[in-house]
């Protein structure tokens, strides 16, 4: 059984490969022939929270298993083991497996619903998960020309925006607010911790795409209802799990008359890839909103440890 290290995860998984594993896996769900268990946690009274989640596709299964406090972080194992046999392959050091799948994801959502012309990005959030998701955007839209990005630390969003530019040789703007991010944007990523909307709908110009994936938990959220009510199409990667946790969802539809009409609304990923749905009108607002899913880190897992067992002496 392999042990795989943080370093050799970034190594053996490039953006643009997980991309194209998402791809997969959602197009193997569209099939019914991969499976995902929902996320559960177990919290405790001093605030520290386990949390796990299982899945499987084609040759492997596994969990992600993590522990997180609000004062120390967060910390996180996945456990691959082999379909046939039940046998163990790998227990792997997944921050960096989370942060790449979370992008890849957000990265397939927006080859598949963004305007083919989009030029400009704006990123809200510049921390753990804001620069696999610009990454993400970059792999995925080719096209984008300049990128915006706000946090609430002008110190944080500056180096972010420095540290960005250098590394994938596109202009990146640190913004004075977040309207300034937002408005005018093709492309709209909000990658924060935020409990309360970070935006405004009316900041959001028609026609442009916006991939949430901050927030997953039920009282949390990003975005307010009425962004979400102007979108014409919403994407979840799984509605089972968002009626658990998407709270940009739950509070947006928590008008108990209404309730499950408004959730007739939503569309799973894997309908998009299959082509089931997608945009209609270069006019619609488009919204994939994010919770992460075990078998996308089953898939991403399983190639983390082919290659690194290859490489292995």
């Amino acid at each position: 059984m392999l042990y795989i290290t943080e370093a050799q995860v970034r190594e053996a998984l490039p953006m643009a490969d997980c991309i194209g594993l998402m791809r997969t896996v959602f197009a193997r769900l569209a099939a019914g022939e991969a499976l995902n268990q929902p996320r559960r946690r177990l919290i405790l009274p001093t605030r520290s929270a386990l949390h796990y989640m299982a899945g499987s596709d084609g040759r492997y299964f596994g969990a992600k298993v993590y522990a997180t406090n609000p004062k120390h972080g967060a910390h996180f194992l996945f456990l691959l083991y082999r379909a046939e046999d039940a046998a163990p392959l790998a227990i792997i050091e997944a921050n960096a497996l989370g942060q790449i799948r979370t992008g890849a994801a957000s990265g397939l959502a927006t080859s598949l619903l963004a305007r083919p012309d989009a030029r400009t990005l704006g990123v809200i959030g510049s921390g753990f998960q804001a620069c696999t998701q610009l990454e993400a955007m970059l792999a995925a839209a080719p096209s984008i020309e300049r990128v915006r990005v706000w946090s609430r630390s002008g110190e944080r969003r500056q180096a972010f925006a420095r540290e960005a530019a250098a590394k994938f040789g596109k202009p990146v703007e640190a913004v004075e607010t977040a309207e300034e991010a937002v408005r005018g944007a093709d492309i709209l990523v909000t990658a924060t911790n935020s409990a309360e909307p970070v935006l405004e709908s009316g900041w959001v110009a028609p026609g442009a795409h916006i991939n949430a994936m901050g927030s997953n938990q039920a009282r949390r959220r990003e975005l307010p209802a009425d962004l979400v009510a102007r979108a014409g199409l919403i994407a979840v990667d799984s509605v089972e799990q968002s009626r658990m946790e998407s709270g940009d969802l739950l509070l947006a539809f928590q008008d108990g008359a209404l309730q499950e009409e408004a959730w007739r609304r939503v569309i799973e990923l894997q309908d998009v890839v299959a082509g089931r749905a997608g945009r209609q009108t270069s006019e619609e607002i488009t919204l994939f909103k994010s919770n992460g899913l075990a078998v996308e880190d089953v898939i991403a897992a399983g190639l983390v440890y082919e290659r690194s067992a290859q490489a292995a002496p």
